[in-house]
């Protein structure tokens, strides 16, 4: 796999421990500040990952990925 196909790889990784980190603060939260808090780290990291994927599917196209 080419280095910057891993480095897309790794930032979808990285956005999906996002999302289940603010899924664990979320629910153990106890006052609306860390609500804000982790409704932030969740939006940022959907766009992340929406990004990288879409980065991911545009190497795809050319025949850059492989796994």
């Amino acid at each position: 796999m080419r280095p910057c196909d891993e480095s897309i790889k790794e930032t979808i990784v990285l956005a999906e421990q996002m999302l289940k980190a603010a899924d664990r603060g979320d629910a153990v939260r106890e006052d609306n500040g860390c609500g804000v808090l982790y409704g932030i780290l969740r939006d940022s990291a959907f766009k992340i990952k929406k990004l990288a994927e879409a980065e991911r599917d545009a190497h795809i196209k050319k025949g850059w990925w492989k796994d």
